[in-house]
């Protein structure tokens, strides 16, 4: 079985729990984080009003400490909009959505999950080594020797990816073309990567790399509801 097939039966089927791309929650369901011992559901918002293209920072400086986080988007987007001169975070803090003003920008793991199951295109998956942060990270700290889309902190555990897993999703709205799919470039995350720059996913392979915060790239905001 396909992990992307895992990631999801995480939430859906006995549980009854929502589908993959399904309406929910003010967005649509792309899986599950977990974050403090809870497991939630993650909502991606709809791209219509909850996608833009933002710098992280205004500048290439470092970021409030709640940023060193691979899972605790919330946390982490509430400190950048409290410190000022992250426009990211502030587009993602500003948003309500289908009666919820509580979205955020996503930490990594919790975007590496929207790539997993919700990938827009058909293109290899990069299999190489993640580049490593010195960054202690306290959810679970990277490894060297990790490959992309290890991801410690979703629900099941994310494995490595494959050339061909994960797939393009089969979710039609959210292919390349869909009104809900994820462009094929790079987002934000609300993770820092060091003082200078911070974790900046390509939905195109998967690739994960750390880039300057003052580059605007795509942001996708979300929010999580307990499981």
């Amino acid at each position: 079985m396909s992990i992307s097939r895992l990631m999801q039966m995480g939430a859906a089927g006995a549980g009854g729990g929502p589908e993959i791309g399904e309406a929910f929650g003010g967005g649509f369901y792309a899986g599950n984080i977990v974050e403090g011992g809870v497991e939630y559901y993650l909502i991606v918002a709809p791209k219509a009003s909850g996608e833009s293209s933002q710098q992280f920072k205004t500048s290439d400086t470092a970021s409030p400490a709640a940023t060193q986080t691979l899972n605790n988007g919330p946390a982490a987007t509430a400190a950048m909009v409290s410190a000022g001169s992250h426009p990211a975070a502030a587009f993602c803090a500003g948003l309500t959505i289908g009666g919820f003003s509580d979205w955020y920008l996503p930490a990594r793991d919790e975007l590496e999950i929207c790539y997993r199951n919700l990938k827009p295109t058909t293109s290899v998956n990069l299999t190489s080594d993640r580049p490593f942060s010195s960054i202690t990270y306290p959810e679970g700290t990277d490894f060297a020797s990790d490959t992309m889309g290890v991801n410690r902190n979703s629900s099941p555990t994310g494995a490595a990816y494959t050339t061909g897993d994960p797939a393009q999703t089969s979710v039609t709205d959210f292919v390349t073309g869909g009104t809900e799919a994820f462009a094929s470039d790079y987002y934000w995350c609300s993770s820092e990567y060091s003082e200078t720059r911070a974790w900046i996913p390509l939905f195109i392979t998967g690739a994960q790399i750390g880039d300057r915060k003052s580059f605007s790239v795509y942001v996708r905001a979300v929010r999580r509801e307990p499981v």
